[in-house]
């Protein structure tokens, strides 16, 4: 049996953690069953946002018109675009483990438990006092033969013609708006009246009104049948009232959730529990119900936010390295959705302030007083803010709009430092920069909150 430090299992974000305890001088035995990079870099958050760039400048170009400019677009290289984001893909991997050092140990294989404190992998057995699990998550399986899964479509070696898209979350919008700005004929199925609705409800409203402009969406509608034949979907979608009516597509993609990756952990032989998703249990210090197991990321299935999955595993290692005796606190888990429209969020939504019975104050304010935003010639981008009446805290802050994923970034810092509306209201901004937007929304709640006292 070989000894060890520590054992990583899963060889995402967590290959950072390996080299960085590996540059300590400690043994690291780091297990990866396909590529290091993980999800984000391999299959998710990097290639996809690389495609996005390409369709933003495409829309910029067809939506030109509205800045009284006539513009057409000759050709999209659609095979060269694609090249190119396989070739980032096809590097990642590489990247990644020339990072390791002497001290890490790569494993290449799926990697289990034989007990607490023993895992296996290729046959071999290896045994160390700290065990990592971050095995992440993977999409939830398609219902029919060779539709496609998130994790099918990068890299991608057949660049489909058209393509079909069920969901309504993230990951489907992103999809959808990709597919449709790069010239693939797309439609995207819904089976309710909803989209992204873990949204604020004001947020995905004008969301809807404004992504359906562009795509062509089918709501209230499933697939009841699908066959694949001669490289071709024959599906059968069937709406809320029971009508059906048959549609042909080159691919089918599903993008439904995600769900745990356990299974393959082999956990009935650990004293490690689950929870009723199917994904590990933790304390406040992210340790299992086994002893010097811990788990991060995905993999507990609290967070599943690139972003959080990276602070959780850089507190970690302060908590196993660095003796940090403090639990991990989130304060905030902002996220955004990037398309177009893009959507920024953070903090509770109107819904669920009420829910909890906050003693809040909300206030809607469009960005037109800033000019950077009138150059935009959109009318439909607002900030919602959502305040505690009392303390003047920010409790939920929701943007839709051109960058605003960049913009609730300003509203980040003032929560994390000293949460108080009042910042924002009271700073000076650059004239007439987009955030400057912020400006408004700011006085205006202040002064709701005010005239109500």
């Amino acid at each position: 049996m070989k000894k060890f430090d520590l054992i990583i299992i899963g060889g995402g974000r967590a290959s950072h953690l390996a080299s960085k305890v590996g540059k300590l001088g400690k043994k690291v035995a780091l297990i990866e069953k396909s590529t290091l990079g993980g999800t984000c870099a391999n299959r998710g958050c990097v290639p996809s946002k690389l495609l996005i760039g390409y369709a933003d400048v495409i829309r910029a170009i067809e939506e030109s018109n509205r800045h009284y400019i006539n513009s057409s677009i000759d050709k999209i290289d659609i095979e060269k675009i694609f090249e190119n984001n396989n070739s980032f893909i096809n590097s990642v991997d590489e990247n990644h483990k020339s990072k390791l050092n002497e001290n890490v140990k790569l494993f290449r294989g799926i990697g289990f438990f034989v007990s607490n404190n023993i895992v296996e992998v290729n046959n071999e057995k290896l045994t160390a006092p700290k065990i990592i699990i971050a095995t992440g998550a993977s999409p939830k399986k398609a219902p029919f033969e060779g539709a496609w899964t998130s994790d099918d479509i990068f890299p991608i070696n057949k660049i489909p013609k058209s393509i079909t898209i069920v969901g309504s979350g993230f990951i489907a919008c992103e999809l959808v708006n990709v597919f449709d700005a790069l010239g693939v004929k797309t439609k995207l199925l819904v089976r309710s009246e909803n989209i992204l609705s873990n949204e604020d409800e004001d947020i995905s409203k004008v969301f809807k009104e404004e992504f359906s402009k562009k795509i062509d969406i089918e709501f209230n509608t499933t697939i009841k049948d699908a066959t694949y034949k001669d490289s071709f979907f024959d599906l059968t979608l069937e709406d809320k009232a029971g009508k059906t009516k048959n549609h042909t597509s080159e691919a089918l993609l599903y993008a439904i959730g995600r769900e745990s990756n356990a299974k393959s952990l082999n956990l009935k032989n650990t004293s490690i529990k689950l929870d009723d998703r199917g994904f590990i249990k933790r304390d406040k210090f992210f340790q299992t119900d086994a002893k010097g197991v811990y788990v991060v990321g995905d993999a507990a299935g609290k967070y599943m936010l690139q972003h959080a999955a990276s602070y959780e595993m850089n507190y970690l290692y302060k908590i196993l390295f660095e003796d940090e005796n403090r639990a991990l606190e989130f304060k905030y888990m902002p996220h955004a959705v990037f398309t177009d429209p893009e959507i920024a969020s953070v903090g509770v939504t109107e819904k669920e302030a009420k829910e909890k019975n906050l003693n809040f104050v909300v206030s809607k304010t469009d960005w037109l007083t800033s000019a950077k935003a009138q150059g935009t010639k959109l009318k439909y981008p607002f900030t919602k803010l959502i305040v505690d009446k009392k303390s003047y805290k920010i409790l939920g802050c929701h943007m839709i709009g051109p960058q605003s994923s960049t913009m609730i970034h300003q509203v980040l810092t003032v929560m994390h430092i000293d949460n108080d509306i009042r910042h924002l209201k009271e700073m000076l901004y650059i004239h007439p920069a987009l955030s400057e937007s912020l400006l408004p929304a700011a006085i205006n709640i202040v002064k709701k909150i005010e005239r109500l006292k």
